[in-house]
Order: C-alpha cells, then structure tokens, then sequence
C-alpha cells in the first residue's frame, strides 16, 4: 500500500487583495491569504479523510512558514517542503470588481525558492509513494528547471505505474495559449484524469462546441480515462472515455463571495469522488465543492467529509441548530 492518496508539486505563495471599489494603487491595507494551486487541491481531500502530501520550496522567513502552517492547518504531510534561505517566496495582488470592470490579478513569481527547484531536490520517493500523482499547467512555465521536474515527475510515475492528474490551468499572463499548447500537448499524452476548462479548452487547443463535443475532442489529446472541463456558470461535464458516457452537473445555487480558488476545489471534489471509484458522484462532489470555494473568502475550502455528505444530497440551506 502506497503512503499517500494523492501527492503533489506546486508554489505556495501569499495573496494579497482589495476588495471590489478598491483600487490597487490607492490602497491602505491589503487581505492576506496563503495559496497555492495544486495545495489547495491537496488540503481539501486531506480535509475529506485523505492521505496527501506536498512538495514546495519555501524561504525560512516568517512568510514561508505562514504558508506552511496554513496547509499544515488542513492536514497536509510537508516533510518533503525544500527551505530556503536565500530566495523569496512567491506572491500576487488581486483587485476585485465588479462590472464593467473584471477582477485583475498580478503576478509577482520570478527567482521564488520555488522557481530555482531542480530536478536534484525533489524527494523522488516521497513524491510517487502514493495512487495519484496530481499536477498542474501552472507550474511548466515557471522556470525551465520546473518544466524539467514536471517531465521527469511523469515519466517516473508512467514507469511505476501511478496514476496522474493533469490540471491545464492556463495563465495568460505568465505564458501565452501556443507556448502553453506546445509545452502541454506531450504532458497529457498518459494521464489518467485531465482537467481543462472550457476556456482553456478554447484559448489553447481551439476547441469550442457544446460541452460534450468539448470533452470528447480533448479526448483526442490524450489518453485519460476520465476528461472534466468546468463550464463556469454552468456547472460542469465529465466524460468516462471508457465506458463512453457524459456526465453533466449543473452548478449549485451559490451567494459568491470570492471566485478564486473555484477551479481548484472543483478539481479536489472530482479526485475525492476517484479515490471512490465513482466518477459519476466525482462530477456531483466537483460541482459542490466549487460552490463551497465560491461561498467563502480566500483560496482553500474549509470542510468536513460530513459537511459534503450532507450538502451534496441538502435540498436547500437552512440554519443548523
């Protein structure tokens, strides 16, 4: 039996943010919160009952060690976190609003400890003593030396038989769609479950259609099993490429408080309903779990395995007592 659940590789980083009306330039204060993408995936299922654990690289300042008890809080193995004490640990500013104007976010992610990881740091052996290896998108064009380590994560974990998640996760302003498309295509080639929005699905791999269209299309880039795309408003799709069957779950009524962090609580809710073997629940925990995301501020969701049981099957919110 393998030690963990689910392992990972990402940049913690801290969050820094006005809230809608506030201008960036003109602010006083800022919010703070501890996040990072494939963390926030990891920390939810080790919420849900799940082994997980996680590799990063932080500085030994007071900054990287909030990062490090945030995910720790939820339950996260960090024994295999690279400290530093010469780099800086990674950020970026959000500026909420609301219409006409979107939310911006800026990015604030070159020489991080995370970005000057090598190959030679990784724990190798912590990082495949687990059934699913989780990776994302956002971390390839970081820096080279971490394209390199997503490469090499997947070609050992392809060898040792270990399942892997594949979340696209495109940023424009860190890469552009036909570097992201390049870099990407040969990363998905062998995964078993492959995340990618209807956006990214678009952006990247021109793909545009209905949502079953969608999944299936993807299908023919790779080789996953199982293919989800979120759909935003809409909740989301997930295709069994096996069984050849599509699953839509609308999304869940919800009083949005913050949007970031959606994506990556929809893609923990999937994997906790595969750590089942259920794929189908899977897309109805993806669904919940991003309304959960929506309806509290910062990037991680706070829950409880028994919460979600309740919520998933709840007919409508009322006052527990």
């Amino acid at each position: 039996m393998p030690r963990f659940d689910l392992t990972t590789i990402g940049e913690g980083q801290l969050r820094f943010s006005v809230p809608a009306g506030q201008r960036l330039e003109r602010a006083h204060q800022l919010d703070v919160h501890v996040a990072c993408t494939e963390a926030n995936v990891a920390s939810l299922l080790a919420r849900l009952g799940w082994q997980c654990g996680w590799i990063t690289s932080l500085p030994t300042t007071p900054l990287g060690k909030r990062v490090a008890n945030e995910y720790r809080l939820a339950g996260l193995d960090l024994s295999a976190i690279v400290w530093s004490d010469k780099d800086r640990l990674a950020t970026y500013y959000v500026e909420y609003a609301v219409p006409p104007r979107a939310t911006q976010v800026y990015f604030d992610r070159a020489n991080t400890c995370f970005t000057n990881l090598t190959p030679e740091q990784i724990n190798w052996d912590y990082l495949l003593d687990t059934r699913l290896l989780h990776l994302s998108g956002l971390t390839v064009p970081l820096s080279p030396t971490l394209r390199e380590i997503v490469i090499e994560a997947i070609q050992r974990a392809n060898a040792r038989g270990i399942a892997i998640s594949f979340d696209m996760n495109h940023r424009q302003r860190i890469w552009t769609p036909a570097q992201a498309r390049e870099a990407i295509l040969p990363l998905i080639e062998k995964v078993a479950i492959l995340f990618c929005s209807r956006g990214d699905a678009r952006q990247v791999f021109g793909i545009e259609g209905a949502p079953e269209e969608i999944v299936t299309r993807l299908g023919e880039l790779t080789g996953a099993r199982y293919i989800v795309t979120s759909l935003s408003s809409e909740g989301l799709i997930g295709w069994d490429r096996q069984n050849r069957v599509a699953y839509h779950q609308p999304a869940r009524a919800v009083t949005i408080l913050d949007r970031i962090g959606a994506g990556d609580a929809m893609v923990g809710g999937v994997l906790h309903g595969w750590m089942q073997n259920d794929f189908a629940k899977a897309v109805r925990y993806g669904a919940l779990t991003a309304a959960l995301a929506l309806s509290q501020y910062g990037d991680q969701v706070i829950t409880t395995r028994d919460e979600v049981e309740t919520l998933l099957n709840a007919v409508s919110p009322d006052i527990a007592r």
